[in-house]
């Protein structure tokens, strides 16, 4: 589905983005994972075709993307950050209007609204809309045409947490119907969540790339806390997860009854993007 090889680009003299290579398959959740600046949104830009002045090959949908004509277009979705909507127009007019450009078949605009609870103000003119509300039509835009890729830069920035859960919902509905999705994020519980696969990137290059789950079994186990009780004060105690059966602490503890409290504590991606990169993803 995409194919990328040897990816280099450059705003100034200077490399930005450096000897890129990944690919995605079909029915994939790929994420570019990393801090500001770190070129995900130049490789997302570069992919759905803004920028071709590149150097290497970027295929997206079989061709390259510098051949690709407006067809493309009619194949893809796109929701970046900061979302084009005509703040004059309804949520309903602008999801109709978005859908008159397209010449193929196209998403009915009440039942995308309602799929984000938006449908009771579906004849609200956007400027009157929140910007968690905006953020959540934008994201039904690039749904009206029913992509095979989606593209989507930060699609649960400004979201409380209910209405985050119905965007990850939705996308992972749309995986379930074999769309194919790339995800730029720097919240590593969204990539952690969503993604089937992420790639590190920093300073234009990646660092990393595999499953969340291998990304994190690298450092190895987690850790297993504990409290108890011990001459009427409360203490602590730790020891790997695999080391629990001869821990003899713990396990004289847990024949007496004495434990007040224990939970593991598993590294997260942000862990590992960490100690891979030296970076916070924040």
């Amino acid at each position: 589905m995409i194919d990328i090889q040897n990816l280099s680009f450059s705003y100034t003299a200077k490399p930005f983005i450096t000897d890129v290579t990944f690919q995605v398959a079909e029915g994939e959740i790929f994420g570019f994972l990393g801090p500001s600046g770190a070129g995900k949104s130049t490789l997302q830009k570069i992919l759905t075709g803004q920028l071709r002045a590149y150097g290497g090959s970027v295929r997206v949908l079989g061709a390259e993307v510098k051949a690709h004509g407006r067809d493309f277009y009619e194949r893809i979705g796109v929701d970046f950050e900061f979302p084009a909507l005509y703040d004059k127009l309804t949520a309903r007019e602008n999801l109709r209007f978005f859908a008159s450009l397209y010449s193929g078949a196209v998403r009915d605009a009440d039942a995308l609204l309602a799929s984000l609870a938006l449908l009771p103000d579906a004849d609200k003119k956007v400027s009157d809309y929140s910007k968690g509300m905006k953020s959540r039509l934008g994201f039904l835009r690039a749904l009206v045409n029913d992509p095979d890729v989606l593209f989507l830069d930060e699609p649960t920035s400004g979201l409380d947490p209910a209405n985050a859960r119905l965007m990850k919902n939705l996308i992972l509905e749309e995986k379930g119907k074999g769309k194919t999705i790339i995800l730029t994020t720097h919240n590593m519980q969204d990539a952690q969540e969503l993604c089937d696969r992420v790639a590190f990137i920093v300073g234009g290059s990646v660092k990393a790339l595999d499953t969340p789950h291998a990304l994190i079994m690298r450092k190895g186990a987690g850790i297993v806390r504990y409290t108890y009780l011990s001459d009427g004060c409360e203490k602590n105690g730790a020891c790997p997860i695999s080391d629990t059966g001869a821990d003899a602490l713990l396990q004289t503890l847990l024949r007496e009854g004495r434990i007040r409290t224990i939970h593991s504590a598993e590294p997260n991606l942000g862990d590992i993007f960490m100690e891979v990169t030296g970076r916070a993803l924040e």
